[in-house]
Formats: C-alpha cells, sequence, structure tokens
C-alpha cells in the first residue's frame, strides 16, 4: 500500500523524518494548500489597502487596513486547507504563545496613532516598531534570537507562501463552488449593483450624493497603478503572515538562552574591574549631583547647562553596552553550582544597579539641558529611551534573582511598545511647542526655524503666544504647510485641530518675518 510522503501527513509543526515537499524539519510548512476562505480573506484585506491606505501620510486609513488585515489572518488560522491525503501522524496544534492576541493588538493600536497624530516621524516609528510586534505575534519561539529569527524570516515566508496559495488556487479550480470564475462574477455582479443603486440614491439626495462622492473611489490612471501596487504588496505581506501563522518554524534551539560556559576567572575578572570603574564614576556624580550648580561652574569652568550636553550621549552608549555584556554575561558565565550563582548575582546585580545610577545622572542632565535650550524631537525620544533602558536594567535585576528570565526578552520589548505608545498620547509634537512658550515667557528666546517644522498637533500650543512675540510668522508658516485635504482616507485628528484653531483665529500673512 502506498502512503502519503510525511509532508502531507501533518499540518502541524514539528519534526517530520522521511522526505520533504518543501522546506526542511525545522520548517516544514503547512501540509495542506491554502484553504478558499483563506485566500478570500486574504484579497479582500489586499483591496482594502490598496484603497484606504494614503501612502505619503498618517490617516485612518493605515487603521482600517490593519484591522482588515488582522482579520484576514484570523479567518486564515480559523479556516485551515484541508489535507489532500488522509492523516496518519497527528500533531499537537501550535497555539503559539499565550500574548499571541495582545502583540498583533499592540501592532493595531501602533498603526491607529496615524489616525490621531500629525507628526509623520512619530508614525514612521510607530510603523517600524508595529513589524516587530507583527513578526513576535506570528514566533512561536520566547527568546530573543528566536524572535530575531521570526523577523528576519518573512521575506522567506513570502517566496514559499505564495506557492501554497497558488496550490489552493488550483483546488479551488476544482471546486464547484470555489470556482475563480464564479468569484469574479459575484464580485463584479456586487459591484454593478451597489454603483447603480448608488447612483440613483445619489441623484435622490443631496446629502447621500456627498456621502456617496466621498466614498466613491477614484479612478483615474496614476489612482489604479497605486492601488495594484498597494494591494500587491499587501498581498504578500499577508500571505507571509499566514504561512507563518499556520506553520511557523521550530524554535529549537534558538529558544536555548545559555551557551557554553567558560570559567569564573575568564568573566568574574573583566566583569569586577568594569564594576570597580563604575562605581569610581557613580561616586564622582553623586559629588556633583549634590553639589550642583556652584561645583560644576567652579571645578570644570563650565556652566551646568554645558556639562550636562557634554556627557549625556556618552552616558547613554555606556547604558545601551552595559546592557549588551550583561546578556552575554548571562549567557556564558556557569551556573551549576551555589558558589556560580551567588557570584554570579553580586557581580551583574552591582554592574546593573551601578548602571541604574548612571542612567538617573543621564536622566537629570538632559533635564538641565532642556530647561537651558529647550525641547526638541530627538531629547525627547533618546530621553525616553534612557528611561526604557532604566526599566530594563530594572528586570535585569528581578530576574536575578532565581537567574532564569524566558520572560525577560518579550517583557523587555512590551514595555518599549507601551512607552512608545504612551509617548504618542502624550502627543509629543505639543509638548515640544508647550515648552517653547514656557521658554519664551521666561527668556523671550524663540527658535523660529524649528518651531516652523514641527507638525500641525503642535498649532494648539503655539496659539497660546503673546500676540506680540512672532507668533503670526510661525503660525502663518505651518499653516501654509499644511497638507491638502486627500479625503477620507487621510482623516487626522491633529490635521483637523490644527485647522479649526486656525479657523478660529485667522493669521494673516505678516509683512516681515524672520
Amino acid at each position: 500500500m502506498t502512503t502519503a510522503p510525511p509532508a502531507l501527513q501533518t499540518g502541524q509543526k514539528g519534526e517530520i523524518h522521511g522526505p520533504q515537499l518543501s522546506g526542511n524539519r525545522h520548517w516544514p510548512g503547512p501540509g495542506a494548500p491554502a484553504s478558499g476562505p483563506t485566500i478570500v480573506a486574504l484579497a479582500a484585506a489586499a483591496v482594502v489597502a490598496a484603497i484606504a491606505v494614503p501612502v505619503d501620510r498618517p490617516g485612518i486609513g493605515w487603521l482600517i487596513t490593519a484591522i482588515a488585515g488582522t482579520a484576514a489572518l484570523i479567518v486564515a488560522r480559523a479556516v485551515p486547507g484541508k489535507q489532500a491525503v488522509p492523516v496518519l501522524v497527528e500533531r499537537a496544534p501550535d497555539n503559539g504563545t499565550r500574548d499571541r492576541f495582545a502583540w498583533a493588538a499592540a501592532t493595531i493600536v501602533l498603526l491607529g496613532v496615524g489616525t490621531f497624530r500629525a507628526a509623520g516621524w512619530l508614525f514612521v516609528l510607530c510603523l517600524l516598531v508595529g513589524t516587530v510586534t507583527a513578526a513576535i505575534s506570528l514566533s512561536a519561539g520566547r527568546s530573543l534570537r528566536a524572535l530575531a529569527v521570526a523577523y528576519a524570516l518573512v521575506p522567506i515566508a513570502a517566496v514559499r507562501g505564495l506557492p501554497w496559495i497558488s496550490h489552493g488556487l488550483s483546488r479551488l479550480r476544482s471546486s464547484r463552488t470555489g470556482s475563480p470564475v464564479r468569484i469574479i462574477g459575484t464580485a463584479v455582479v456586487s459591484i454593478v449593483l451597489l454603483g447603480v443603486f448608488g447612483a440613483l440614491f445619489a441623484s435622490a439626495d443631496a446629502a447621500f450624493a456627498r456621502v456617496f462622492a466621498a466614498a466613491a473611489p477614484d479612478l483615474r490612471g496614476d489612482v489604479l497603478v497605486r492601488w495594484i501596487f498597494l494591494g500587491g504588496i499587501t498581498f504578500v505581506v499577508l500571505t507571509a503572515a499566514a504561512f507563518l501563522r499556520a506553520a511557523p518554524p521550530v524554535a529549537g534551539k534558538l529558544d536555548h538562552t545559555e551557551g557554553r560556559k567558560v570559567g569564573w576567572m575568564e568573566w568574574a575578572v573583566p566583569l569586577g574591574l568594569l564594576v570597580l570603574l563604575f562605581g569610581a564614576f557613580v561616586a564622582i556624580q553623586l559629588t556633583v549631583l549634590f553639589g550642583g550648580v556652584r561645583y560644576v561652574v567652579e571645578t570644570e569652568g563650565l556652566t551646568y547647562a554645558q556639562y550636562a550636553r557634554s556627557g549625556f550621549w556618552q552616558l547613554c552608549a555606556v547604558t545601551v553596552l552595559t546592557l549588551v555584556v550583561l546578556a552575554g554575561a548571562a549567557r556564558w558565565a556557569p551556573r551549576r553550582t551555589p558558589a556560580d550563582r551567588v557570584l554570579l548575582r553580586t557581580v551583574l546585580g552591582s554592574l546593573a544597579a551601578l548602571t541604574l545610577v548612571i542612567v538617573a545622572s543621564a536622566l537629570h542632565r538632559m533635564n538641565v539641558y532642556t530647561d537651558t535650550y529647550g525641547l526638541t524631537r530627538l531629547r525627547l525620544l533618546v530621553a525616553c529611551c534612557e528611561a526604557w533602558f532604566g526599566l530594563v536594567l530594572t528586570m535585569v535585576l528581578i530576574a536575578g534573582i532565581r537567574i532564569r528570565a524566558a520572560w525577560l526578552p518579550r517583557v523587555a520589548i512590551a514595555t518599549g511598545v507601551l512607552a512608545l505608545i504612551g509617548l504618542a498620547v502624550a502627543n509629543p509634537d505639543r509638548l515640544i511647542a508647550e515648552s517653547a512658550v514656557d521658554r519664551y515667557q521666561r527668556t523671550q528666546l524663540i527658535d523660529l526655524g524649528y518651531l516652523s517644522s514641527l507638525s500641525p498637533d503642535a498649532v494648539p500650543a503655539l496659539m497660546e503666544l503673546p500676540r506680540s512675540s512672532p507668533r503670526a510668522c510661525l503660525l502663518w508658516k505651518l499653516g501654509e504647510t499644511l497638507p491638502e485635504d486627500d479625503g477620507w482616507r487621510s482623516w487626522n485628528l491633529g490635521l483637523v485641530n490644527a485647522r479649526d484653531a486656525l479657523a478660529a483665529d485667522p493669521v494673516a500673512r505678516p509683512t516681515i518675518c524672520y
């Protein structure tokens, strides 16, 4: 009796022995072609993205696309393809980690930032971090290496996913209910009916006509090219995600957080000396912090703000490098005996605790510097990153209690994602504008060039500038740079608030602007 190849005998992850149709033993891939509902859902989400995404700006279309893509992946997971032959070997289904849905929700929230904030730099940052949270939601691994590999495998999943979709289409052709001709026919009939009756309703009512005109797609040639490009890219990306979700690669050794062990002298002596160096630096920093401005001026010959600026970036680099050193020591330091574990806790704990003091010093320096020179996007973002590093170091200290921290990579990334979402909620460009208004009221100094480069999010705060200030020049420049209305897909709350503020208190073009 002839048996089916092992790759077709299971649709679940796991090591499969024998010849493979595709992939390898660590990533055999799905054992069945994509189902009809999967193909339809992915195609529908691609159409939504093509119509909704405003390519050159934030807008509600990004949120709509994220929701449509998530719904398509849920359908793909809920309605998997059927095996071409009876399954002879059953594998336990891969349900992933319990926080999978939380990562997916975080992805939607990050792409939804473009609905409420007009700052392009903030939305791009959220979009990039959203790709990381999306990859984590598809990954079955827990270690940092496993998460990085899952992120890197997305292009490979796209290449392997296209034949998976193609085999599913081939099966649809042989199905009477799922024939592509029937699907296309259904779509054409639906479009014709909606177009005819929508046009009749629009001619019968002016209010409905405005809504219908806003919702009706633009069929110009350049718009169609954009649709095809966006739809194609979205379909390929969602195919890769569905393929990874249907059969993620086996994490295997990637989830092992311990490497080849070294002797205690090879790690404890260098790190012990590093602890002494950190201790000496922290002692001097405490003298500076308690001595204040007078101590710095008398001993260094610098203003306190200049002193703060001179060392902030170096302290940030120290924090990042310390995290790398701690990760390496945790991987290679031995921990078999009680003495090994005590030594590990003492050295790494001391290094992490001293680095926390350095983080506090860096944040104090940045606070002094911004009080003197004002807040900018870079200063705000780097200060937030430094605070996040401090939180990660605190988690490292907590993990050192049991010297096991399989939870640490995901929790560290989760706190970073929450920090970014919190920054978006705080409205950074508005915070910068409010800081500039406060500084102008105290010092009569203002950076018109920088403030005029802020996004529309800053307009309501800048309206609070005194009328005797360069307020008119600044608001006029910002008003001139407001993007034109691009329909419902680019609707943005920050842009709406800026237009409303300028409409409520119009600013005429100044005769002279400095």
